[in-house]
C-alpha cells in the first residue's frame, strides 16, 4: 500500500494517534539492534519517577452529553420543579431522599450506598460566568478551565503534568477509550491512552523501510517538523493497524532538538515498550476483587482498579460515560445510565477498599452542562447550564456542599438554574488538597479551592 507523510494540527493528532488501541508502536527493522541495546540500558540507568505507586491519585470521570443534573439530584419537594417537569419529575416516592428536601435518582443505589457510608460528596450548582450550551465548546471549556471568552491551547490537567510531573514515567496518566482527552493536551505531552491493554504494546516493524525514515529526517532538517507544537504521523499502512505495518505515531509537541528524528523516535518507541509492558503484565496477573457491571464504564473502571492494584505510576486516571444529550425520551435511558454510574462506582469503591488503596484514591465526576428546567416536548430536556458535580473517596468532605439552585422562574437565567460554584474551585481544591500543587499556575489564576476533604 501507499506509504504517505501526513502532517496534522496538534488537537487532530492527538485525538486520534496517542497510542490508541487501534494504533501500535513500532520501529523498523534496522533500528531494533539499537533499540535492544538501549532498552538493555534502560533496565540499568532508568530513574523514572513512580509516585503514583505510593501517592494519590486522581480518576476523572466524564459523564458526556450534558447529564440532567435536576433529575440526578432531585428537588423533589419544590412545587416549581413539579410545575417544570410534569411528565417526566420524578414524585417522593421515586427517589432515594438525602433529606426532606432532595434526594438521588431512584436508580443510584450504589451512589446511596456511598453517601450513607460517607464516601460521597454532592456538590450542589456547579458552572462557571456566561455559560455556553455547544457541547463541543462548553466541554472545551471544563477541559481546559478556560474563561468562557478564552480559547486555551492546553488542558488543566496537561498543564499539571507540565508543573509537577517532569521526568515522570509515561504513564502518569492514563486514559481509558480511543482517544486522548483535551485535558490531557500538554506542551510535553505525558499521558498515554489505550481501550484494550492487550493492543496496547511495541512491535518490531519488518515491512518499515530505511527510506521512510530518511523522509522523516528530511522533513527535519528542512523545519517541517516544529519543536512542540504541530504533530507528524508517518503511515505504511497494512490490513490491520495492529499488523506490525505502521510507523507509529508519535507524540506531538514531544521536542525534536538535541538529535537526530531517529534517534528520537528510538526514544519514544522504548518509552512505549516500558510502559506497555507493565501494562499488559498488570492487566494479565492482577485479579479485581468486585463485580462490575459488563458495561464500557463498567469495564473502563475494572481496568483502573487493576492498573491501580498493580502498582503503575500513575496520577491521573481519566475514563468516560456518553450517553446523557437525553432531549427525547429521557426517563428510560438516563435511567440505565444513572443505574450503571452508580453501580460501576459502588464496585470500584469496593474493590479499592479490598485492595487497601481507597485512602489514596479520589473520583471526580464532571458534565459539560446540565438541563434546561422545563422539560421539552419530546420527553427530554435541552441544553442547560449548572449541575451537580460527585467527589467519591474515603478522605472527602462527605455529603452536601453548597445549596441547591433556585428553581423559581424569576431566579432563573435564560431558563437555567445558576451556578453557585464555579467548576474552577473544585479544581482547586484537587490540585490543592489532593495533588498537592498550587492551584494558580495551572488554572491561570486562584479559584477559592473547595474544601475537598
Amino acid at each position: 500500500m501507499k506509504k504517505e507523510i501526513t502532517l496534522q494540527t496538534r488537537r487532530d493528532f492527538l485525538r486520534t494517534t496517542v497510542l490508541g488501541s487501534a494504533l501500535s508502536w513500532t520501529v523498523p527493522a534496522f533500528l531494533a539492534d539499537t533499540f535492544t541495546a538501549l532498552q538493555s540500558q534502560a533496565a540499568d540507568s532508568a530513574t523514572q519517577i513512580a509516585t503514583g505507586k505510593d501517592s494519590t491519585i486522581l480518576v476523572v470521570l466524564q459523564m458526556a452529553g450534558g447529564n440532567d443534573g435536576i433529575n440526578t439530584v432531585v428537588p423533589y419537594s419544590s412545587d416549581f420543579y413539579h410545575k417544570a417537569r410534569p411528565k417526566i419529575g420524578l414524585k417522593a416516592d421515586q427517589v432515594l431522599k438525602i433529606n426532606d428536601q432532595v434526594g438521588f435518582h431512584g436508580s443510584m443505589t450504589g451512589f446511596k450506598n456511598l453517601y450513607d457510608a460517607g464516601h460521597l460528596s454532592v456538590v450542589q450548582g456547579v458552572g462557571y460566568p456566561n455559560p455556553n450550551r455547544s457541547h463541543f465548546r462548553s466541554t472545551e471549556i471544563w477541559q481546559t478551565a478556560s474563561d468562557e471568552d478564552r480559547i486555551e491551547k492546553y488542558g488543566w490537567l496537561g498543564r499539571y503534568f507540565d508543573n509537577d510531573c517532569a521526568g515522570a514515567d509515561p504513564s502518569v496518566g492514563v486514559t481509558i477509550g480511543g482517544q486522548l482527552p483535551e485535558a490531557f493536551f500538554a506542551k510535553k505531552p505525558m499521558g498515554i491512552c489505550f481501550s484494550n491493554p492487550q493492543d496496547y504494546r511495541f512491535r518490531a516493524n519488518g515491512n518499515a523501510t530505511e527510506e521512510s525514515y530518511k523522509k522523516l529526517n528530511e522533513l527535519e532538517m528542512s523545519g517541517s517538523l516544529p519543536d512542540g507544537g504541530e504533530g507528524m504521523v508517518m503511515d505504511d499502512h497494512t490490513d490491520s493497524p495492529n499488523s506490525g505495518g505502521t510507523i507509529a505515531s508519535l507524540p506531538a509537541g514531544m521536542p525534536m532538538t538535541g538529535g537526530r528524528a531517529v534517534d528520537f523516535i528510538t526514544r519514544t518507541a522504548l518509552d512505549a515498550q516500558m510502559s506497555s509492558d507493565e501494562i499488559r503484565g498488570i492487566a494479565a496477573r492482577v485479579q479485581n476483587q468486585a463485580t462490575y457491571p459488563g458495561s464500557v464504564l463498567g469495564g473502563s473502571l475494572k481496568m483502573i482498579a487493576k492498573l491501580i492494584g498493580g502498582g503503575l505510576p500513575t496520577r491521573v486516571y481519566y475514563a468516560s460515560q456518553g450517553g446523557y444529550d437525553t432531549h427525547t425520551n429521557q426517563v428510560n435511558s438516563q435511567q440505565r445510565l444513572l443505574q450503571d454510574l452508580g453501580d460501576s462506582m459502588k464496585a470500584f469503591v469496593d474493590d479499592m477498599k479490598a485492595q487497601g488503596n481507597m485512602q489514596r484514591v479520589l473520583v471526580m465526576t464532571f458534565s459539560e452542562f446540565g438541563r434546561r428546567v422545563n422539560e421539552n416536548a419530546n420527553g427530554g430536556t435541552d441544553h442547560g447550564a449548572a449541575a451537580p458535580m460527585f467527589i467519591v473517596g474515603n478522605k472527602v468532605k462527605a455529603g452536601l456542599q453548597g445549596s441547591y439552585p433556585s428553581l423559581a422562574p424569576q431566579d432563573l437565567y435564560q431558563g437555567d438554574i445558576k451556578y453557585n460554584v464555579d467548576f474552577r474551585s473544585v479544581y482547586a481544591g484537587v490540585l490543592e488538597k489532593w495533588l498537592k500543587t498550587k492551584s494558580a499556575p495551572i488554572l491561570g489564576r486562584q479559584f477559592p479551592p473547595l474544601a475537598i476533604v
